[in-house]
């Protein structure tokens, strides 16, 4: 009977920068290794094969011998194996200069590694934009795969997509496939029969016809519940047997062989777009859960699978707009492309050329996309991720300064719009911190890099709403009322299951951004747990504009800022002084200066700090006292009296960071713990140790009164552990 139909199988597998070694070698031993081992006893039935930079050097130290029969397929036809941006970053957060370098770099690499042709390339979480045609072009790329509804949203209807289109920016020329959402929901989830059957009914409607499953490869194994249905209870083979027993129609083959063989069904230019969860996650929570009920509202409703390809979530970009977390570190991102694209273009000198090269693969590495969004998993809401992340922009920075440099100690001032949010921020930085300030949103202290243990001690998260906290308290309440709630396999994204008992009880949301020198008045006496819960507060500084300068010499740098607000029914002045010397460049003063005080008054005044990155609920991770005896773990709630000192150490780290208080200070210290999804359920994750230095005063006679703050960082033991690594490395 002949060809009637082409299936293309291809498989992404990815793990993201920074993610914990144990999901890399688990995620291979449950899928992985697995899947290869089943489809070698199956070596006519190629497919096409994506795996991220990311993943690949893992693979590359740990499990060479993967990497091994991965050549050997690419070498018989077996696997066609496609590239993509290095390090999986979405193309629409990073600039066009990296979105081509990114490709071109993992080419280069993937074509040394296995030594195949890369003609084609996986789009990371499938976003896109129609100017990326020519990038991917530019880059080398011939065809690519996209969800079938980008298709949808141009206009082209479910039976005009076996097959690809030519799309086309700037003259350039790229093809293609759309990915069809009916085989990702169905493999590996339904009987195989289904598959076929459905598969089927294209071929005798539409011969000649091309239908592409683009999906990920963890769903083979790594997702809960798959490894067994898959391997053990046989869905693999059963699915690849009745692929071979229906080879009279239906031929499996690669995308160049599609490409080779097959004419484009036409021109096709698509919106901006992504999967359409993705499109949804992208929106406010309170649109996200206006389109369901509107769904839901009209699913019954006559025509309304017509109208549904027309119905669009939100823009991808607009994820900076939601999290402002997420914007700062778009923005840090960006700051670091930007000089190392100033350094390539000026040009240095030969010796420093192997530090920009070594610059480039850490700005790319922090490029990842997994914390630059949020959905139905952690992502942005997983602290090791964000970490990662920082680490890099943090390794990048600093190896730029190398190159730059001439002396050993130093510090600099100065001031630009850091944040993208056309306002000046000011960034005070030495050999040893970074330090971002933004005088005209609180004057908060909001980005903290540690060189030495390559950590942003604030890179926080705020607690705030989210459509399936809804879900949360719902299935609490069931199962308070006595209701089973299962999980059937293949809902990943709509699972509950709770990992910590009562987290319905711990959802809470912050209406101010959980950073350093948040300036607090409260009411006097006030209990910890009213200011826990957000009350309390009767001054208007916490996020009110400053005014700013700065003064640098050689051996000092300074910025002031300086707000007049109210307190109640008092206006007051506050002098805000954030400085550096040069002879401690890991130290950054803070001193207060409050005035025109009425002086028969009592105030409460607390300065909020944030420490994130250092991990609670460990006996290696805790706060202690000015004798260096330990107060409790870091995620302990501490209501502590007239101490000048409290530290937090963080041994796995290395870190030590203390505040040393010129006038003793009651402190109060608390977690901030989010609320997010993961594949395993609903958890409780630590995101930050709040630390709150907090004085209880009455003015002197003249309306005065004044504070100075000491935060030292200490990072020897880290520095001394990554010279031990290196050392065992070889490095």
């Amino acid at each position: 009977m002949g060809c009637r139909l082409r299936l293309v199988l291809v498989i992404h597998n990815h793990q993201p920068v920074g993610n914990f070694e144990g999901v890399f070698e688990e995620s291979y031993q449950n899928s992985y290794q697995p899947f290869l081992d089943v489809l070698s006893n199956y070596p006519d039935i190629p497919f096409s094969l994506h795996t991220s930079g990311s993943l690949m050097e893992w693979l590359v130290d740990v499990h060479p011998e993967y990497i091994d029969r991965v050549r050997g397929l690419a070498e018989s036809g077996q696997v066609e194996i496609l590239g993509g941006p290095f390090y999986e970053p979405i193309l629409a957060g990073i600039p066009r200069r990296d979105r081509i370098g990114q490709i071109l770099a993992y080419t280069d690499y993937l074509k040394k590694l296995f030594g195949t042709p890369i003609r084609g390339m996986w789009v990371p979480e499938r976003v896109w934009e129609q100017a990326f045609a020519s990038d991917l072009v530019d880059a080398g790329m011939e065809y690519t795969l996209l969800d079938d509804s980008h298709f949808s949203a141009a206009g082209v209807r479910a039976d005009e997509m076996h097959g690809y289109y030519l799309s086309e920016d700037e003259g350039r020329l790229l093809k293609i496939f759309p990915d069809n959402e009916t085989l990702r929901y169905q493999i590996p989830f339904t009987d195989p029969v289904e598959t076929i059957h459905y598969l089927k009914q294209i071929a005798d409607h539409q011969p000649n016809s091309v239908v592409v499953f683009g999906d990920d490869g963890e769903k083979f194994g790594a997702w809960p519940g798959t490894y067994d249905h898959v391997y053990r209870d046989g869905w693999l083979k059963k699915f690849l047997d009745l692929l071979q027993q229906n080879s009279d129609w239906l031929k499996v083959t690669t995308l160049s062989e599609a490409v080779d063989s097959v004419s484009p069904l036409g021109s096709c230019y698509l919106p901006d777009a992504s999967y359409r969860e993705m499109t949804e996650w992208a929106l406010s929570p309170e649109r996200q859960l206006e389109l369901a009920e509107l769904k839901e509202k009209f699913a019954p409703v006559e025509g309304f699978d017509r109208l549904k390809p027309y119905l669009r979530g939100g823009f991808w970009r607009n994820f900076r707009v939601k999290y402002a977390e997420l914007n700062e570190m778009y923005a840090r991102m960006l700051e670091v492309s930007d000089r190392l694209q100033d350094l390539e273009e000026t040009g240095v000198d030969a010796e420093n050329i192997p530090l920009l090269n070594e610059a480039r693969v850490e700005l790319y590495r922090a490029q990842c996309n997994c914390p630059y969004w949020h959905g139905a998993f952690g992502g942005l809401y997983l602290p090791h991720l964000r970490n990662a992340i920082y680490k890099h922009l943090i390794s990048a920075d600093s190896l730029m300064e190398k190159i730059t440099r001439s002396e050993p100690n130093w510090i600099t001032v100065d001031a630009a719009d850091f944040n993208l949010d056309a306002r000046q921020e000011v960034r005070l930085a030495s050999n040893r911190l970074v330090s971002y300030l933004a005088p005209a949103r609180g004057g908060h202290l909001y980005e903290l890099d540690v060189r030495g243990a390559k950590q942003n001690l604030l890179a926080t998260l705020n607690r705030r709403p989210e459509p399936y906290h809804e879900i949360i308290r719902k299935a609490a309440q069931e199962k308070r009322d006595g209701s089973q709630n299962g999980e059937e396999l293949g809902k990943i994204h709509n699972a509950v299951n709770f990992k910590q008992p009562d987290l319905d009880k711990k959802l809470k949301y912050d209406e101010t951004p959980r950073k350093s020198l948040v300036d607090h008045f409260y009411q006097p006496g006030l209990d910890i747990q009213t200011a826990i819960d957000g009350g309390g507060e009767v001054g208007d500084f916490v996020q009110g504009v400053f005014q700013s300068s700065m003064r640098r010499t050689d051996d000092y740098c300074e910025v002031r800022m300086i707000r007049k607000g109210h307190v109640g029914p008092y206006q007051i002045e506050m002098t805000k002084t954030v400085s550096l010397a040069k002879g401690a460049a890991g130290t950054l003063e803070f001193h207060y200066e409050l005035e025109q005080l009425p002086t028969d008054v009592p105030f409460h005044f607390g300065v909020e700090f944030n420490f994130a990155g250092m991990a609670a609920g460990a006996s290696d991770r805790y706060f202690y006292n000015h004798l260096g005896k330990q107060l409790g773990e870091l995620g302990a709630q501490l209501d502590l009296e007239k101490i000048d000192r409290i530290g937090l150490v963080d041994e796995w780290l290395g870190l030590d960071a203390a505040l040393d208080l010129s006038s003793p200070a009651n402190i109060w210290t608390f977690p901030i713990e989010t609320i997010s999804q993961s594949e395993g359920g609903y958890e409780l994750v630590h995101q930050s140790s709040v630390v709150i230095p907090r004085w209880e005063f009455v003015a002197d006679e003249q309306g005065h009164w004044s504070v100075s703050i000491t935060l030292s960082l200490d990072t020897s033991a880290a520095q001394a552990k990554a010279l031990s690594e290196a050392a065992a490395s070889g490095a």
